[in-house]
C-alpha cells in the first residue's frame, strides 16, 4: 500500500463505524428484549391483581365482559363456571328499568362502579360493560372502534342479557356511544344521562402518543415495550390531571383498575377509540336531533378534558327533551365528584319515564 493509500484508510475507519454501528442495534434489540419480557411479566401480575368480576357475553366481533348487580328476587340465577369467567346470563330480578352504565376512554366498567354504580344498585338492577377490547372485554379487530360499531355490540349483548329497555349512563367517550344507541337502537333506550359527555368534533387531535400507537408495527412494537412500563410512573398523575379542579380519592388508580390499561392489547385499542372518535362523532352530529329519549346531561365548566361549551351545550340545545345541568367548579370526573346528584337525577328520571310506559301498556 502506498503512503498516500494508507492515509486515506487511516482517515475513513469504516470497518471501525461498522462495529459501531453493529454495537449500537445489538444495544437496542437487547433492550427491546428485555422490555417485552418486562411486559409480559407485568400483564401476568396487572391480570392477577385485578381479575374479571363478571361474566362474559359472546357477540359478533366481541367478547363483553358484564357486571350485574343490585337487588336480586328471591330464586338463585345460574352458578358460576369453576373456571374461568362465567358466561354472563340473565338471572331474576325485582321489576324495575334497569341501569346499562358505560364507562369512558382509558378505563373499565370499575371507574363506572365506584361509587356510581354501587350506590345506584342498593335500589336498581345496575349493568357495567367493560366496552369492547377495554378491561376484560375483547374484540376481534382494532378497527372496530366506532361507536356505531361498538353501539350494535352492547346492543346484541342487552338482548342477550334479556334486557329489552334501560336507563343507560355514559361518561366521557361513551358520550358519543350513548348518543349512537339512542339513535340506532332508541327501542333499548328509555332514558339517556350523560356525565361530561363527548358529541362533537373539537380543535386539535388526542395526543401524538395515541397517534402514534395506533399506527401499524411502530404502535404494538411501542405498545408491547415501554408502554407498560412507563405507564406504572404516570398513571398516578394522569389520573389527577383529570379529576382537576377536584382531588382524585386516595386509591383510585386501583381501586378503579387503571393498570389493566397498560396491557398492549388495551392500550392499542384506546388509542384507536380516541384516533376515531373525531371523523365519528362529526358523521353523527347532524343526527342527534333525531333522538327522542328523554336526556339528562350533566357537566362542568372547568372540565378541560371534554369542554363543556363543545359538547354537552350543543347537544342540549339539538336534541329535543334534553336536561342540562352545568356545576361550577366541577371537573370531568362527575361519577367521583357528585355521586348523589348524579343518583338523585337519574331516579327523577325512572320517576317520570315508569307512569308513562304504564299508561302506554
Amino acid at each position: 500500500m502506498d503512503e498516500t493509500a494508507a492515509h486515506k484508510a487511516r482517515n475513513f475507519p469504516v470497518p471501525r463505524i461498522s462495529r459501531i454501528l453493529f454495537m449500537i442495534v445489538i444495544s437496542v434489540v437487547t433492550a427491546l428484549v428485555l422490555l417485552a419480557l418486562v411486559t409480559q411479566a407485568g400483564i401476568v401480575a396487572v391480570q392477577r391483581a385485578y381479575p374479571p368480576q363478571g361474566g362474559m357475553v359472546e357477540v359478533d366481533g366481541a367478547s363483553l365482559h358484564v357486571v350485574d348487580i343490585g337487588p336480586r328476587a328471591a330464586e338463585p340465577g345460574p352458578p358460576a363456571a369453576e373456571t374461568g369467567p362465567p358466561a354472563a346470563e340473565p338471572g331474576p330480578r325485582d321489576a324495575g328499568l334497569p341501569i346499562v352504565m358505560l364507562h369512558g376512554a382509558s378505563s373499565n366498567l370499575e371507574a363506572m362502579r365506584r361509587p356510581l354504580g354501587d350506590l345506584l344498585a342498593r335500589n336498581h338492577r345496575v349493568i357495567l360493560v367493560d366496552r369492547p377490547g377495554h378491561g376484560w372485554s375483547t374484540r376481534a379487530r382494532r378497527q372496530d372502534s366506532t361507536p356505531q360499531i361498538q353501539a350494535r355490540m352492547i346492543d346484541e349483548a342487552l338482548g342477550k342479557l334479556g334486557i329489552e329497555r334501560a336507563i343507560f349512563v355514559v361518561h366521557s367517550w361513551s358520550g358519543a356511544l350513548g348518543a349512537r344507541i339512542a339513535l340506532d337502537h332508541p327501542s333499548r333506550v328509555a332514558g339517556l344521562v350523560m356525565l361530561a359527555p363527548v358529541t362533537h368534533p373539537w380543535r386539535g387531535g388526542v395526543g401524538r402518543y395515541n397517534e402514534i400507537i395506533a399506527t401499524p408495527v411502530i404502535g404494538p412494537l411501542l405498545a408491547y415495550t415501554i408502554t407498560l412500563p412507563l405507564g406504572y410512573f404516570v398513571a398516578e398523575a394522569g389520573a389527577r390531571n383529570v379529576f382537576l379542579p377536584q382531588t382524585m380519592p386516595d386509591g383510585f388508580v386501583q381501586d378503579s383498575a387503571t393498570p389493566l390499561l397498560l396491557r398492549p392489547r388495551e392500550f392499542i385499542a384506546n388509542a384507536y377509540d380516541l384516533v376515531t372518535l373525531k371523523e365519528a362523532v362529526a358523521a353523527q352530529a347532524p343526527r342527534y336531533g333525531e333522538i327522542k329519549a328523554p336526556v339528562t346531561i350533566i357537566a362542568g365548566e372547568p372540565d378541560k378534558t371534554v369542554r363543556t361549551s363543545i359538547h354537552a351545550r350543543p347537544f342540549a340545545a339539538t336534541v329535543q327533551n334534553a336536561k342540562l345541568i352545568v356545576l361550577p367548579d366541577l371537573g370531568h370526573m362527575v361519577q367521583n365528584a357528585v355521586p348523589d346528584r348524579v343518583k338523585a337525577e337519574i331516579e327523577t328520571m325512572i320517576g317520570k319515564i315508569a307512569p308513562a310506559q304504564a299508561a302506554a301498556d
